[in-house]
Parts: structure tokens; C-alpha cells; sequence
């Protein structure tokens, strides 16, 4: 099976993807009510798409094409109203965070739809603990040769987005200890991890030739990398992301995720290579594990920092670029709060140590969900 056309897109407009939950309102455990929420949700006017996911107690939302992490916010806060206003006619309730506190995987009701069944019949048990809640956020490149360098570029800031958008300390009941427990259900599939480093798309199209010639894989969907091409949009779409507890925060995101974007096409800041792939899991592992708190290992020069300091670093070296395109509000919100070392695993851990009942907090983390900050 031959390999996708790269199409043609607007360079840095922004797609961002939402996984949320949805929870009944006895007991604020997952609820197979997607069927449901998607037939009231046809019947609203907007724009994206609301779809379901893996299994019935999760849809996942989109937005069209954005220029702006303004935009985004404002067609995300659109559809959020639309979803809480049905999910009130449901009595049930929507929220976000990476993973549901207390849910039981093998309680999970795989989705009525092709894909999903097909998946399930592959992997099993891991289809129901795939029970998990991410963000993607998609940029647009101007062609196939920089899609590859923007996806390798981004690679060395995979912690920054881990650690950001962290918001999945809980499983099935229990602390885990790390900030984003959710990317270990994902580093279970055969096909996840980093993209092979190659910096052309015929060498590209030559590994995917490889990899479709063996049997393994039939599409880029079955590729379940940290961040991948999607050549029918026009994109590189990074796929770490925990899901945010505030659209605010999705938004936000995005439009750090932009300026990264736009920094990398002006200023063609460094040249990806293999060797930055040296540190790239001990860094991953070090944001899942403690968030904001981590060390980062720089990969040009071996350099051990705070990842914290490594983010404000960053964003205000992009600064300029997060103001051409708007962002400035953005990055400003997630800078506030990377100084403060303050994550959404930290606000659910803040609120359990107060409540002391997951029920509880999941109930509070669904009004925050509803409520625009």
C-alpha cells in the first residue's frame, strides 16, 4: 500500500483534538452514554466534529482549522456549551483530565464501530485500557521536507508538552506517583514511541514501504507515535498530551505549540539528528513521572537542568514569534504556571488531599470543566 500524498496546508494553522469523559452523576465513574451525547450533539450547529473514541464513556471532540490559539479557544468554548447542555438532558456530566481516577478497565464497553473491533480483537485487554484521555494538537506545514524537520524538532520538546499538560496521577483508585500515568498504557503498543529519524519524505516513503511490505502496518493509523505526519491534512500532529482539565488550557497549548512552530521555520534554530534521540526517553520518562519537577537532559550538549527553567527558557526565546501570531496571552498562561511549578496532576492532588474521596474530586474537576476560567 502506497503512502499518502502530502497535501498542501496553510503553514502553523493549528487542529487540536480533545478525548473527554463522561460520568454519570451518582457516583462520577465513567458512563457508556457517547451513543447518546453524539445523537443530541447532531443537532447542534458547529464547528468541528464530535465523534466517538475507543470505548462508550468517551467521545473525542475537534476543531476546523484554526489560525490562532484564539480561534481555538473560541471554537472550543462553543462546543464545550453544546456538551455540557446535552449532557445536562443526560444527567450525566463531561470532563477532561489524562486518565479517570477510579474507572475499571475491565468494565469498559468497546464502541460499536469497525475500527474499534478490529483493534479490540488485536490487542486484547490493552483496547479497554486504552481507557485513556489525550489531547492532539496538529500544525500545518508547507510541505512533506519540513513536516519531517518540524516532527523531529518538536521531538526535543516532548517534555515540555508532558509536563504542561500532565493531568493523569490517578489509576484505578490509586496515586500512581506519576504526574501523567496515561503514556504508559500508550508505550504498550508495539507500534508507539518516537518516529524513525529521517529529515526527507522519500526516505520516509521508503520506511514506510518497509513497514507496509512486512505486514505490520496498513496506514499512518497504525502508527501510534508520540508525534507523526498526517499527510492527508498537511500536518505533524504530536499526540502526548494528557488532556487539560480547561479548554483554556487545550488552547493554550496550541498556541505554544505554534510559536515552537513558528520559531523553527524563521529561524531554523538547529538541525534534528539522530543522537538528540539519545536522551529522548529519559526525558519523557522524567516529565510523566514528575511533571514540572523534572530534570531535563539538553540534547545538543548534554547539559542537566530543571525542566522547568528548560520551558521558561524556551518561551522567552519564542516570545517574539508567540506575539506575531497572537499567543502571547498563551504562553503567558502556561508560563504563570510553570513558575509556580503548578500542573493539572497538582490541582487533582490538591483536591483529593482536601477531600480525601476520587468521587469528589471528579466531580469538582467536571464543574472546572463547564465553567470558563
Amino acid at each position: 500500500m502506497n503512502l499518502e500524498a502530502f497535501h498542501d496546508s496553510q503553514p502553523l494553522t493549528l487542529g487540536v483534538e480533545l478525548e473527554l469523559q463522561l460520568v454519570n452523576t451518582h457516583d462520577y465513574d465513567l458512563a457508556p452514554y457517547a451513543e447518546d451525547m453524539l445523537r443530541l450533539m447532531k443537532k447542534e450547529p458547529l464547528p468541528g466534529s464530535v465523534v466517538p473514541e475507543m470505548t462508550s464513556g468517551m467521545i473525542e471532540i475537534s476543531t476546523d482549522v484554526c489560525r490562532s490559539s484564539a480561534e481555538v479557544l473560541g471554537q472550543l468554548t462553543q462546543i464545550r456549551d453544546a456538551l455540557v447542555k446535552s449532557a445536562d438532558k443526560l444527567n450525566i456530566a463531561v470532563l477532561g483530565g489524562g486518565t479517570h481516577p477510579f474507572q475499571q478497565w475491565h468494565e469498559r464497553r468497546i464502541y460499536d464501530k469497525p475500527r474499534f473491533l478490529e483493534l479490540s480483537q488485536l490487542y486484547g485487554y490493552l483496547s479497554k485500557q486504552f481507557t485513556i484521555f489525550g489531547q492532539h494538537v496538529h500544525v500545518g506545514c508547507p510541505d512533506a521536507d519540513a513536516a519531517l524537520l518540524m516532527l523531529h524538532r518538536m521531538s526535543r520538546y516532548i517534555a515540555h508538552f508532558i509536563a504542561l499538560s500532565a493531568s493523569s496521577p490517578y489509576v484505578q483508585g490509586h496515586d500512581t506517583q506519576f504526574d501523567s500515568a496515561r503514556l504508559n498504557s500508550v508505550f504498550a503498543f508495539p507500534l508507539s514511541g518516537r518516529a524513525p529519524c529521517v529529515l526527507t519524505w522519500a526516505a520516509f516513503e521508503d520506511y514506510f514501504d518497509k513497514m507496509t511490505g512486512t505486514g505490520v502496518v496498513k496506514s499512518m493509523k497504525d502508527f501510534y507515535w508520540d508525534i507523526r505526519p498526517k499527510p492527508g491534512f498537511g500536518t505533524v500532529e504530536i499526540r502526548v498530551f494528557d488532556t487539560p482539565l480547561t479548554i483554556e488550557r487545550a488552547a493554550a497549548l496550541a498556541g505554544y505549540v505554534q510559536s515552537l512552530a513558528a520559531w523553527f521555520m524563521a529561524e531554523q534554530p538547529f538541525t534534528p539528528s539522530e543522537d538528540d534521540y539519545l536522551v529522548y526517553t529519559y526525558n519523557r520518562f522524567q516529565a510523566c513521572r514528575f511533571g514540572l519537577e523534572a530534570e531535563y537532559v539538553e540534547p545538543a550538549t548534554g547539559e542537566h537542568l530543571p525542566l522547568r527553567e528548560h520551558i521558561l527558557r524556551t518561551m522567552g526565546r519564542i516570545a517574539p514569534h508567540a506575539e506575531a501570531h497572537g499567543a502571547t496571552g498563551a504562553l503567558q498562561l502556561l508560563r504563570d504556571e510553570a513558575a509556580a511549578g503548578h500542573n493539572d496532576a497538582r490541582w487533582l492532588r490538591e483536591r483529593m488531599a482536601r477531600e480525601e474521596l476520587l468521587a469528589e474530586v471528579t466531580r469538582q474537576a467536571a464543574l472546572r470543566f463547564r465553567a470558563a476560567r
